[in-house]
């Protein structure tokens, strides 16, 4: 990126400002057009790839403009990035992030934000694939993980506002960012590496330790040596159900607050031979092995603990039936032995122990991907707000990991009283899924933030047909059924302290 085009390129959009309302006024909404488009000087970018291409609203998408481009911020990077700047603007920038090793640079994934009038920016993150599990590329291509694991997003972002700028004559009002899992990650690795690229900041169930991966491995080793069947998995589901459910006022098979459920492994261990209502002894073992956790020698959690309550959907992310495989390969881990251990390395799933563990979380690659630094002041000091959520029923990164974070955050930075927020989600699995209210707005519940200055207590959640709508309660409180109305209507629930 030619620096010296983008600083002509703000100096222009602030000339041309004068087009903005007055002080104190509500924003206009900015327009374009198809010919505003095909007439757009994509030498902005700084590259010779880029190309601009009108999209007419379709169902789900207004009208916009598409600008597509490779950036190569350094010698061996190839990172792409997608532009889709509607035909009628609120003024405002929504970065967005991938999932899993990927990018995201899908209509789909633009389409709300396009839909509220943001410009979105994306990136495919360094690498073109689209297999979230698929990334031996990053043992491969030194500046492609680079790229991943911090330079993508901010590259993407720096030339987005040039091009925002350019194509719409004047600077962005306000500029977010959100990203769930992998684009959880880079949602933190934002606010730590670049807290000038955005004003808020929405990270969901952010995948920002490698302590994701070796809790995949450590959870398969663990289960191959007392492995489920999905009736045994809902067996334990329906026994925790029974003993912690109503906890919160309201038996809806969701535990709100499962740090709280006393529910133990040992109470349907099997008498005598297994049976479909029981557990064998080395089942019980494991179970109570995945909701501890396992330490590593130095202190840190080698695998995050599991929650109680979700157990009939760990199998989409753990290898539950006792192969010791699951369907991630191990967050991807084993693909990278090569990076940690060096080629032709004796190192396998199967085998790896703490000594990896530690290599692992020593290694270069590690300082580089992880986005774990809970010092925010610098991102905090400009206004910045930071909004973290994670699903209880995740069976991916743990909501434990992202706990310990975010109380990390809030007693090394007094600044986060007033400008972060973290929410817990009861029922949900990762990013979507479970039988808890998943659908939440969070772009609309920050822009409220960002334009009244008061910061949200709660965030509504709900399911796509409607069929259950909850409050979820800011930390450290948790959502309580007071007994009266109708259990969809947030006003019969409150935010209590949890026990």
């Amino acid at each position: 990126m030619d620096m010296r085009t983008l600083a002509a390129v703000s100096l222009t959009a602030l000339a041309l400002a004068a087009c903005t309302t007055g002080e104190g006024e509500a924003p206009a909404t900015i327009m374009s057009s198809a010919e505003d488009c095909i007439s757009f000087d994509t030498s902005v970018l700084g590259v010779e790839n880029a190309s601009a291409t009108w999209v007419d609203a379709a169902e789900g998408a207004p009208a916009f403009c598409e600008v597509t481009a490779t950036l190569a911020p350094a010698e061996g990077s190839t990172l792409g990035v997608v532009y889709r700047l509607p035909a009628e603007w609120n003024g405002k920038l929504l970065g967005i992030g991938g999932g899993g090793w990927a990018g995201n640079v899908t209509l789909m994934a633009a389409a709300d934000g396009l839909a509220k009038g943001y410009a979105t920016l994306q990136t495919d993150g360094g690498n073109a694939g689209t297999d979230v599990w698929a990334n031996s590329w990053v043992a491969e291509r030194p500046e492609s993980a680079t790229d991943f694991s911090h330079r993508a997003i901010h590259e993407m972002t720096v030339a987005g506002k040039a091009v925002a700028a350019a194509f719409y004559g004047q600077e962005h009002r306000r500029a977010y960012f959100n990203g769930c899992s992998t684009g959880g990650r880079m949602a933190l690795m934002e606010a730590q590496r670049y807290p000038d690229d955005y004003d808020a900041i929405i990270a969901g169930a952010p995948v920002y330790t490698l302590q994701v991966q070796t809790s995949a491995v450590f959870r398969n080793q663990t289960f191959a040596a007392g492995g489920f069947s999905e009736a045994d998995l809902q067996l334990v589901q329906a026994s925790v159900l029974a003993q912690c459910d109503a906890a919160d006022g309201l038996e809806d098979s969701i535990v709100n607050d499962p740090a709280s459920c006393g529910w133990q492994p040992s109470s349907l261990q099997c008498s005598g031979a297994k049976t479909a209502q029981c557990l064998s002894a080395p089942q019980v073992t494991a179970l109570q092995t995945a909701y501890d956790g396992v330490r590593a020698s130095d202190g840190s959690w080698a695998m995050h603990p599991m929650r109680r309550g979700g157990e009939a959907s760990w199998a989409m992310f753990v290898g539950t039936d006792g192969t010791g495989q699951d369907p991630t390969g191990g967050g991807g881990l084993a693909n990278l032995f090569p990076l940690f251990f060096g080629q032709g390395n004796s190192v396998t799933l199967a085998n790896f122990n703490d000594a990896n563990y530690l290599a692992v979380r020593a290694s270069p690659f590690a300082q580089m991907y992880e986005a774990a630094n809970p010092d925010l002041s610098a991102f905090f000091e400009r206004g910045g707000r930071l909004l973290m959520w994670h699903g209880e029923s995740d069976a991916g990164p743990s909501p434990v990991g992202s706990l310990e974070y975010a109380q990390a955050v809030m007693s090394q930075n007094p600044a986060a009283t007033d400008q972060f927020r973290y929410f817990t989600l009861p029922g949900v699995g990762h990013c979507r899924g479970g039988p808890g209210a998943d659908l939440v707005d969070y772009v609309s519940a920050m822009d409220d933030w960002v334009e009244s200055g008061t910061a949200p207590e709660r965030l509504i959640g709900s399911k796509p047909d409607g069929s259950i709508t909850r409050p979820h309660c800011a930390w450290p409180n948790v959502a309580r059924f007071e007994g009266q109305g109708e259990a969809n209507d947030p006003a019969g629930w409150s935010c209590v302290p949890r026990t």
